[in-house]
This record gives C-alpha cells, sequence and structure tokens, in this order.
C-alpha cells in the first residue's frame, strides 16, 4: 500500500496522547492539541531534556515504561524516536483512570452544603492540630448530591496526611468548563485542593480507595492532594 499521499497530521491531533517534535537545539517543530494544553503544566525544557535522557542510542525509537504526573496529566510510558540528527520527537501514554468497582447511586445521595461540610471536618481537625490553616472556598457553589459519611472519611484522612505541615492552604471552587458523566449524564467539577510543605503518604491507598468509591478524582502529590468532586444535581 502506498502511504506517500496520505496525511497523517490530522490522526496525531485527535490522539489524546501528547506528542511532541522537537529540533536538535530543543525548539519546537510541531505538537498536537493534547501537547499544548501539557504545556500549561510543565516547561519546554523539562520535556526536552527527558527527551534526551529517554532517547535511543541508535536511529529509531525506543519505549519506556515511567510514572510522571503534571497536574491533571498522569503518565505511565514514553516513546522517544529520532530518524537523523536534527529531529527527536516524544509521545507520551496516558495512565488509565481507576474505574470505581460499582455505579453511583445518586438517587441514594443526600444533598448537601460542601462549605459546611468542609469546615466541619476541618474545625474537628483543629481539636488535634494546631497547623496554621488558610481557607478560600467559593461560598456560591451550590447545594448538591454526595455521599456525606464516606466524603467526610475522605476529608479527614486528606487533612491527616498533613498533621505534621508548617501550614496549610485549602482551596474549594468550581472547574469552569470541565464536566465528568456520571449515570450517563454531564455533571460539573467542584475541585478540592489541600498544599502544605509536606505531608505523610501512609494513607494514599485509602484515601484513593474512598475517593474511587465516591467517583472522585484524586491526585496525589508530595505537597498536595487534589480532589475532584461531581457536582451532582
Amino acid at each position: 500500500m502506498n502511504t506517500i499521499s496520505i496525511d497523517f497530521k490530522a490522526f496525531v491531533e485527535w490522539d489524546n496522547s501528547p506528542f511532541i517534535l522537537f529540533s536538535a537545539e530543543g525548539k519546537i517543530l510541531y505538537l498536537n492539541n493534547v501537547a499544548e494544553i501539557l504545556f500549561g503544566y510543565v516547561s519546554k525544557p523539562e520535556l526536552y531534556d527527558i527527551a534526551l535522557a529517554y532517547a535511543p542510542q541508535t536511529f529509531g525509537y525506543k519505549t519506556t515504561t515511567l510514572s510522571l504526573n503534571y497536574d491533571a496529566f498522569n503518565f505511565y510510558a514514553i516513546t522517544v524516536g529520532y530518524e537523523n540528527e536534527d529531529h527527536i520527537s516524544i509521545r507520551f501514554y496516558n495512565a488509565p483512570r481507576v474505574k470505581p468497582s460499582s455505579p453511583l447511586e445518586t438517587d441514594k445521595l443526600m444533598m448537601t452544603d460542601i462549605n459546611i461540610l468542609l469546615e466541619a471536618n476541618i474545625a474537628l481537625f483543629k481539636t488535634k492540630n494546631t497547623n496554621p490553616l488558610s481557607l478560600l472556598t467559593d461560598q456560591d457553589l451550590p447545594p448538591f448530591k454526595i455521599d456525606q459519611n464516606r466524603f467526610s472519611k475522605l476529608l479527614r484522612k486528606t487533612l491527616d496526611t498533613f498533621r505534621s505541615s508548617d501550614s496549610i492552604n485549602i482551596t474549594l471552587k468550581l472547574l469552569i468548563g470541565e464536566h465528568v458523566v456520571i449515570a450517563n449524564k454531564k455533571e460539573a467539577i467542584v475541585q478540592l485542593e489541600v498544599k502544605a510543605n509536606g505531608r505523610y503518604h501512609d494513607a494514599d491507598d485509602e484515601i484513593r480507595s474512598l475517593a474511587s468509591q465516591g467517583h472522585i478524582s484524586c491526585q496525589l502529590k508530595e505537597h498536595m492532594i487534589k480532589l475532584e468532586i461531581p457536582l451532582i444535581q
């Protein structure tokens, strides 16, 4: 089959895996749409250095399994390749999202003011911890359905990982323009971010499990935990 006349650019653009083509000097020669979004969270020099570090020894390509995380982007592998000394490409493979073990029974969830629930759990945390804590929330968030007991347990586990931090910063906001599908319906997303100068990781597996059961996406990093909560009406 003769493929010389086929323009493959559209297929690369449609791919949800970031693809970047660098020059030998590290200049970006091409990137697809999702790679353009990725550069909102990571610098060009960092990704170019990764491409050089994992490039094959000779012309061709090499796929390497590794874990990379840039905010909402989680990758489990990369492919780096080059056919000459002038260009080098890198493609990132998205890590699969953990699927909840069971569907969310939205009719059994309670309509909840998340600000009140968050403040109650922070007050409970403060009874045992004296860490300086700042809280910035969107008071205009509407009540929505959530499993109050499970979510409170998730909050307590999350806050407890920061029990020895010098200070804790908490923000709660609506993610504009983003949504998740719950029970075949698009729902908005509320993001809760807890950040400090460091945290314990002993409860990470339990936090992931609790979040998954509530169809909540979680990102666990060295200094931060981010929860993306479906705003179910």
